[in-house]
């Protein structure tokens, strides 16, 4: 029998190391590299010297410079770096900031710098009158200015694009992109679980509750491990949590059965259970894309919500956003969702780790937006186009909930639509309406054929 859920290795982005560790790290090996470098002191009309044609004096103002300017150059990145937070913060979404800092360019350039401060540094502490001069040291402390040059240019050109807001739904789209292939297998996946598969659901009131010790965002769920412990106790687990859930302390997490129900009701408290499974369920003070696809919805949500704020009133931007959702709306519809079984290596469902429907990423990605821009109809009919591609997609490989999951939806835009757009501007609502429906039975020319393309752009 093929398990229905690969098991696949725990990743996170908290495991990242964090924004000081490469820069701490290329300090140690620049002092290191002075140290040993300092004690090579070719002397005057060999061929080595030549490095550096120069004396004590200019040799001792170079590395001052070089110095300086690092300190410098590193303010500068550092001061740039934060105001890229406050307009990421204030103009699309706070919850964009994480990536910051991660952002390995940022991490390089500061590595780069740090490496060369200390470097320079140390090799101006070596210099001694009288003493030939480390000519070495002195070249490579001018090779690391220049290139501390260059790492703030390409930093500076790196900060620019990352500002743009086109180049930050990017990102968070491609984020949740590889969050829906890790997190849900193909329809059509030979490894994954049959669409028939039953799923073990025993009786609620032979089960024991496991409680949460600790509270915050449920960021990952540890698969081997749950199934490991279920394996070792001979029971059968159930998650009632999922990533991206908030957990407080005290809230149940999960219920554990016996896969013997003459064994009644287990004990997790007493054998070590439920500390193993509450260590399976990795959490955090903040949200990861990890196995977290919602998270990604949520952050594309918050920036088109924002750009339909008055002080803003950018609903381009709010429809580029619904195109992203969009997309990845198609891609979770080719894909399962709901419940996820996990297997020992007998072929045994020892663990069941629950997923969000497709009614809740529509809820997500409508919702607030709909609300937001119920006077608007170029972003209300944004949102229909984007359930219009997704009827399509429906159509084709979904069942019969989720057309009327994407029917729902449609009806709730029509509802939001406020009672002073005009005439002609509800007339294109009400047509991409129409258009949804005739994707939802199949009808495509019906649904994509217009006079110039004026349902498909904005």
């Amino acid at each position: 029998m093929k398990p229905f859920q690969r098991n696949r290795k725990l990743r996170s982005v908290s495991s990242r190391p964090p924004l000081w560790v490469w820069p701490t790290v290329g300090g140690a090996v620049a002092l290191a590299a002075a140290i040993l470098l300092e004690q090579f002191r070719p002397r005057r009309g060999t061929g080595p010297a030549n490095l550096w044609p120069g004396g004590h004096e200019s040799a001792s103002s170079m590395l001052q410079v070089v110095t300086t300017s690092a300190v410098t150059v590193a303010t500068l990145s550092l001061s740039v770096t934060v105001v890229t937070l406050q307009l990421a913060s204030q103009q699309f979404s706070p919850r964009l900031l994480r990536r910051y800092a991660h952002d390995p360019v940022l991490k390089a350039v500061l590595t780069v710098l740090l490496t060369t401060l200390v470097f320079a540094l140390a090799t101006l502490s070596f210099m001694r009158s009288g003493e030939a001069l480390p000519v070495v040291s002195l070249f490579l402390a001018s090779v690391l200015g220049v290139a501390s040059l260059a790492a703030v240019l390409g930093f500076l050109n790196h900060i620019i694009r990352r500002l743009r807001v086109d180049s930050m739904m990017l990102d968070t789209h491609k984020e949740t992109s590889d969050a829906i292939r890790r997190r849900h297998p193909a329809r059509d996946d030979p490894s994954s679980r049959p669409p028939d598969a039953p799923v073990p659901r025993p009786e609620p009131e032979r089960g024991a509750v496991v409680r949460a010790r600790r509270s915050g965002f449920l960021r990952l769920t540890d698969d081997r491990a749950l199934v490991a412990c279920a394996r070792r106790g001979d029971i059968f687990v159930r998650i009632d949590v999922r990533p991206g859930d908030l957990i407080v302390a005290g809230n149940p997490i999960a219920v554990v059965w016996a896969r013997d129900p003459a064994d009644g009701v287990p004990d997790p408290g007493a054998d070590g259970t439920a500390e193993e499974i509450e260590e399976a369920l990795k959490t955090g003070f903040e949200r990861t894309p990890d196995q977290d696809v919602a998270f990604g919805f949520r952050q594309l949500e918050d920036i088109a919500v924002k750009a339909m704020s008055p002080g803003i009133n950018d609903p381009v931007t709010a429809c580029t956003a619904v195109g992203h959702m969009a997309d990845l709306l198609v891609r979770l519809a080719g894909r399962r969702l709901g419940d996820i079984p996990h297997e020992d290596e007998d072929g045994t469902v020892r663990a069941v780790v629950p997923d969000r429907d497709l009614r809740y990423y529509l809820d997500l990605a409508c919702g607030q937006l709909r609300r937001y821009s119920s006077g608007e109809p170029t972003v209300l009919a944004a949102l229909l186009r984007m359930l219009r591609d997704l009827a399509a997609t429906v159509h084709e490989k979904g069942g019969e909930g989720e057309v009327a999951e994407v029917r729902r939806a449609a009806e709730l835009v029509m509802d939001a639509m406020d009672s002073s757009v005009g005439p002609a501007d509800a007339a294109q609502v009400h047509d991409l309406h129409g258009r949804v429906l005739a994707a939802l039975e199949g009808r495509l020319l019906d649904a994509y054929t217009d006079r110039s393309g004026e349902t498909r752009s904005v």
